[in-house]
């Protein structure tokens, strides 16, 4: 296995011209004819291109000892967060990669060529809202007029949309700075921005390196959601779909693995990454995803958050979540999920 340059991926996906610049495409939506599986030989000819962020899943499935027997070949992409990934995935640059909740909405809304095969829950309280530890703001209501640095359409764009709304405000009441995680933690350290909405473990870097304090989490603003999500020339390949269905069977095992098995993974992320052992321990400790079913109630979630998008004006157009969602690998998937 080898780790594949993020900028070569990068410079594949901006065949799209953006996501936001596709909105209009007209690419076809609903789940992608399904292939024959292929013979163990035809398999073991496969590459599949899988994109991380923060080494997330690959470190969970080596600290989950799930890597050492993959009859195919992985090459592995790093993304500052979901939306690049997305892109590289609609463009035929990767093949799949786990992102928020926030991202395949965004994707959806611009028709990209990609569906969500399967789904897990976080802890919502590491999506966080945080303000440095000087800060005068005390509440989600005095963050009017103020400047929140955000990476565009990610987990923690949503969580924000939906907690100034809690709180009577809109997204058009504060000031927007999109900026990737590493780009706004230099900003929130030098007090250029009054406060990141953010996701783990960059929540726990910036508590433990920076002081930060919560101002708010997720607690009833986020739905914690994270999917496997995957290009359709992928999914419509016998060869990828075969992996792809073996992959997202290990990534569950590995989850269920993980939520007895806190040090071990906390100790490969960090290695596999060069997180502090610290961040990667209290981001580990937090409580990570636990697999869940992709079934109605999960659609009708995203919908919700795919609305509260719309009537803010920030998607142009009404998004069908449902046409992107495929739930091909579900029985396969569940007996994983309940039998660990």
């Amino acid at each position: 296995m080898h780790l594949r340059s993020t900028l070569a991926v990068l410079a594949a996906a901006s065949l799209l011209g953006g996501l936001a610049a596709c909105s209009s495409s007209g690419a076809a939506t609903g789940p992608a004819p399904v292939p024959a599986a292929v013979s163990p030989a035809e398999l073991a000819k496969v590459t599949l291109r899988v994109g991380d962020q923060k080494g997330g899943v690959k470190s969970l499935l080596t600290a989950a000892k799930a890597l050492g027997d993959v009859p195919y070949r992985i090459e592995w992409s790093t993304f500052t967060s979901g939306p690049p990934l997305l892109e590289a995935a609609s463009a035929g640059a990767i093949d799949l990669g786990r992102v928020g909740n926030t991202p395949p909405i965004f994707a959806a809304a611009a028709k990209a060529k990609i569906s969500v095969v399967s789904v897990a829950k976080s802890n919502v309280e590491r999506e966080t809202i945080l303000v440095p530890p000087d800060s005068p703001l005390r509440d989600v209501g005095s963050l009017r007029g103020k400047t929140i640095a955000v990476a565009k359409g990610s987990s923690a764009h949503g969580q924000l949309l939906n907690t100034l709304k809690k709180a009577g405000l809109s997204t058009k009441d504060v000031k927007l700075s999109f900026l990737q995680p590493s780009e706004a933690y230099a900003a929130f350290t030098q007090h250029e921005v009054d406060a990141w909405s953010i996701w783990d473990p960059y929540t726990a870097q910036a508590q433990l390196d920076a002081h930060a304090r919560v101002l708010a989490d997720g607690r009833g603003s986020s739905n914690g959601l994270a999917f496997e999500t995957a290009g359709r020339s992928a999914l419509a390949d016998p060869g990828k779909n075969t992996a792809i269905k073996d992959f997202v069977q290990r990534v569950v095992k590995a989850q269920v693995w993980a939520n007895t098995h806190h040090d071990e993974w906390a100790r490969a992320w960090a290695a596999e990454t060069g997180l502090k052992p610290a961040v990667a321990q209290k981001t580990v400790a937090a409580g990570r995803d636990v697999p869940a079913p992709l079934d109605d109630a999960v659609i009708a979630s995203e919908q919700q958050l795919a609305d509260a998008f719309t009537e803010e004006g920030t998607l142009p157009g009404k998004v069908d979540f449902s046409a992107f969602a495929d739930r091909r690998y579900g029985p396969e998937i569940e007996a994983v999920r309940r039998n660990g």
